[in-house]
Formats: structure tokens, sequence, C-alpha cells
């Protein structure tokens, strides 16, 4: 097992831009205010690691194919992430739902799991962990993304409301999409010159 660490920083900085402005974040803020915020961290993070291992597992099928085939997958995948990001509006904290508060380690933790689980089949950072899987190593994506999505969650717990009201999403999100342009321009430029 080879652990790189500008892999574990890339995929770290990538996916937690991504996730920020995400629905997920939104939905653990709301379900911190009605819920006992380390039990929805304990469920969500553990939504985070099954999804990243599903990722990372459907990266690692990718890396089997011709490096040039990766590549320019790869800067597809981060094309797309960046369009989405660049174009999409910080539009998604509508997650609130209905006020009943759920009390209990098993039913807040099945919650939360449950509520991150289902939202993040083929959201962007599933993509991009797969994607970052493919071209960067599996542990050290694996590490990164992992570490990443449950920071952003311990985020909305902790200082969600702060985030909310200071820092504008749309700036957030344009970062992120900037970044992933980079990456795009970055791995084709490395199909014609590796």
């Amino acid at each position: 097992m080879h652990l790189d660490p500008w892999a574990i920083l890339t995929a770290f900085g990538l996916i937690f831009l991504a996730e920020l402005p995400d629905k997920t974040m939104f939905a653990s803020l709301a379900m911190g205010t009605r819920m006992r915020p380390l039990y929805v961290w304990f469920g969500t993070s553990s939504a985070f690691i099954v999804h990243v291992a599903i990722a990372v597992g459907a990266g690692s099928l990718i890396g089997l194919l011709p490096d040039w085939i990766v590549k320019l997958v790869s800067a597809s995948l981060f094309a797309f992430g960046a369009f989405m990001l660049l174009r999409s509006g910080g539009g998604d904290d509508d997650e609130d739902g209905g006020t009943k508060t759920v009390t209990g380690f098993w039913p807040v933790y099945s919650t939360a799991f449950m509520a991150v689980f289902i939202s993040e089949w083929g959201d962007l950072t599933q993509i991009t962990t797969a994607n970052l899987a493919a071209s960067n190593g599996t542990w050290s994506t694996a590490i990164g993304s992992a570490a990443a999505l449950m920071s952003v969650s311990a985020l909305a717990l902790l200082a969600g409301r702060f985030i909310a009201k200071r820092v504008p999403l749309k700036t957030v999100q344009r970062i992120g999409g900037l970044c992933m342009l980079g990456l795009a321009v970055w791995t084709l430029v490395e199909i014609f010159t590796g």
C-alpha cells in the first residue's frame, strides 16, 4: 500500500470544495439542529465512508484501462464537474423538511446515515472520487476523500450557521469549479506530453 501525500491533499481539497456548498452539508446542518450533532456526524460519516469505498472501487476498475483513456475520461469528468459547479446556483438549502425531533443514538445514526447514503448516489463528489482513484491511487484518494467529506459534515454541524451567513456559497462553488477546470486542462496536457 503506497500513500502519496500530494494525492491525499488533492483529493481532500477537491472533495472538500465540491461538498461544501452541497445539499448534504445543509442536511447535516438541519439534522444537527434537531438531533444530537455527534450522533448525526457518526451517521453521516459512516455513509460517506461507504460511498468512498464504492467510488474508489469503481475508480480502481477504471484504472485497468490504458493510461491515455483513463486520462481522457478523467479530463472529461473534471470538465463536467467544473461545468456543474460553475453553472449551479446556491439554492440547495431547502433540505429542512419537518421539525420532528429524533432522539437516541440508533434512531439518529440511522436517520443521518440513510439521508446521506441515499442523497449521495451519483453525486459530483462520488464521481470525482472515482476519477481521482483511477489516476492518483486508491488508498490516497480514499483517505483524502473520506477526510474531506467527514470534515464538511463536522463543519456543518459545528459552524454551519456562520458559513451560511458570511461566506457566499456561489463563491465556494466558483473556486471548486475553477480548480476542477484546471485539473481537466492539466490532465489533457498530460495525455499529449506524457
